[in-house]
């Protein structure tokens, strides 16, 4: 009963629209097209189908749609600019740091995380404490030398969080290479388009 609760199978309604989900938490939602996951945090609300049916049964609901909600805003370029401040005085060792908005006061901030042991292939930190409003946004580290790519022992770490990845690589360069992609709950969605804004800010001023 407590895991139904907390995690509970919702079935859409074939005429009107299934509610949003309002508090924090995740649900799955049991349609005609498919079984979709919803997720809420309070930066961000998501749904993704998990799964269509095999066959062509008749199933007496409605359809349910993918859905992307950046309640937080854009992060600011500018933190990402100082999180390859960090990984350029690290190279070639990796490092790693947290982007944490807080739902009270509306704002992003950069936290460092507490570095265990870090090389140039591997990085071993724990996790930030962060405040009763503060809420994790993008999970930042460094390559080194080497390019931006998730790694299987990132797709381990990642499958359980709710969150942005985010990797900068070949941080000797000029232009760094970068990495962008949403996790939420074992989903991997690689961001194409990684915002120029952040390219602009990971470039690196060359002195004439």
């Amino acid at each position: 009963m407590a895991l139904q609760q907390s995690f509970p199978s919702v079935m859409v309604p074939r005429h009107g629209a299934l509610p949003a989900l309002e508090q924090v938490g995740e649900r799955l939602l049991i349609a005609a097209n498919g079984v979709f996951l919803e997720i809420v945090r309070p930066w961000l609300r998501v749904v993704r189908r998990l799964g269509e049916f095999q066959h062509q049964t008749a199933i007496p609901y409605g359809d349910a749609t993918e859905v992307t909600e950046l309640r937080c805003g854009r992060v600011p370029p500018a933190l990402i600019g100082e999180f390859t401040d960090m990984a350029r005085a690290a190279y070639p060792n990796e490092t790693g740091a947290f982007v944490v908005w807080n739902a009270r006061t509306q704002q992003f901030r950069l936290v460092p995380l507490r570095i265990l042991a870090q090389g140039t292939g591997h990085l071993k930190y724990d996790r930030p404490r962060l405040g009763a409003d503060d809420v994790l946004v993008v999970d930042c580290h460094s390559h080194g030398r080497y390019p931006a790519f998730f790694s299987a022992t990132d797709d381990a770490d990642d499958r359980h969080d709710v969150k942005f990845a985010f990797v900068i690589g070949n941080c000797n360069a000029a232009v760094p290479s970068l990495a962008l992609r949403l996790c939420a709950k074992g989903i991997f969605e690689n961001v194409e388009r990684i915002p120029h804004g952040w390219y602009d800010a990971a470039r690196a001023e060359v002195s004439a």
